[in-house]
């Protein structure tokens, strides 16, 4: 009797120590099971969420295929500025011209003689007919046996001596106007002009300036098309053509969207990077974009 009363008195501490171990499992099985608050979002499920972005984007700065600097071409000093910056310019247009005072008066001496030594060819080649009509009549004079050999010999050297004068002077014309036309592009360098159509972005010279041969004098650029150049890894090959459309923002207008077509492709594949070069050009007008301005392309990896 005593013994079960000792067992009924374990089993009751046993019960009374599992007891808080319960409460609390019962617990934990109400919090899990208690539905979300109103204010708060369901657990989307995996399905809903969105998918990464299939897309890979490059940057580079719009180009012009046309823009340089207009360099001078002989030294000489700048007599007169016909452009400024931001000037819209035709090819072929004076941006600006060199003191050409000395390469005039050496052009006006040089055709001066030109004309001098054509005059004296002309003589000569009256002379020469002259003298073969002589030659002419003293070969069949010969022939009839009227004058001596020694006549006859006398009109042939003459008339073959006059040739080789004819043939001198011919030689002096060719090199005066050589010499001519050598001064005549002379002249045509100290017009320094647009070598296309576009605009003068920027003027390097003062009037008055001296300057020597290479030295820059403006910078004209063409206003498009619009161009830029990227370079992707190797595994675009196949996912970028020739002609393709794709999307290109630029960093200061971040809202719009401008379509760019593929116009060049590398056709080798850089070992070393393991990358290709290509080139888009921008489609339609071009807008508020300018030639100098950061863009972004995007490629949609999965087109």
């Amino acid at each position: 009797m005593q013994r079960k009363k000792l067992n009924d008195f374990a089993l009751i501490l046993l019960g009374a120590a599992l007891l808080p171990c319960l409460a609390c499992s019962q617990k934990s099985m109400e919090v899990s099971a208690a539905p979300a608050p109103s204010g708060a979002p369901a657990p989307a499920p995996l399905a809903s969420i969105p998918a990464v972005d299939n897309s890979f984007t490059v940057s580079g700065p719009l180009t012009v295929e046309h823009q340089l600097d207009v360099l001078a071409q002989r030294d000489g000093m700048i007599a007169e500025l016909k452009s400024e910056a931001g000037a819209r310019v035709q090819a072929g247009d004076l941006l600006a011209q060199l003191d050409d005072r000395q390469v005039v008066a050496d052009l006006e001496a040089a055709r001066a003689k030109t004309r001098s030594i054509e005059a004296d060819l002309k003589a000569w080649e009256a002379e020469a007919k002259v003298l073969q009509s002589d030659f002419d009549r003293a070969q069949k004079m010969w022939d009839a046996h009227l004058i001596t050999r020694e006549a006859f010999e006398h009109a042939k050297f003459k008339a073959e001596a006059d040739q080789y004068d004819v043939q001198r002077v011919s030689e002096l014309l060719l090199n005066a106007k050589e010499t001519q036309r050598s001064l005549e592009l002379e002249l045509d360098k100290t017009q320094i002009r647009a070598p296309f159509s576009g605009l003068v972005a920027r003027r390097y010279v003062r009037q008055g300036q001296q300057v020597a041969k290479g030295d820059r004098v403006f910078w004209v650029t063409a206003e498009g098309p619009l161009r830029m150049r990227f370079t992707v890894p190797e595994r675009f090959v196949g996912v970028l053509k020739v002609g393709q459309q794709l999307a290109l923002t630029v960093s200061d207008f971040p809202g719009q969207e401008h379509k760019a077509r593929v116009v060049e492709l590398s056709p080798i594949v850089d070992p070393t990077s393991g990358t290709f070069d290509g080139m888009v050009e921008v489609m339609g007008a071009p807008g508020p974009l300018r030639p100098g301005m950061n863009s972004i392309l995007r490629i949609d990896t999965h087109p």
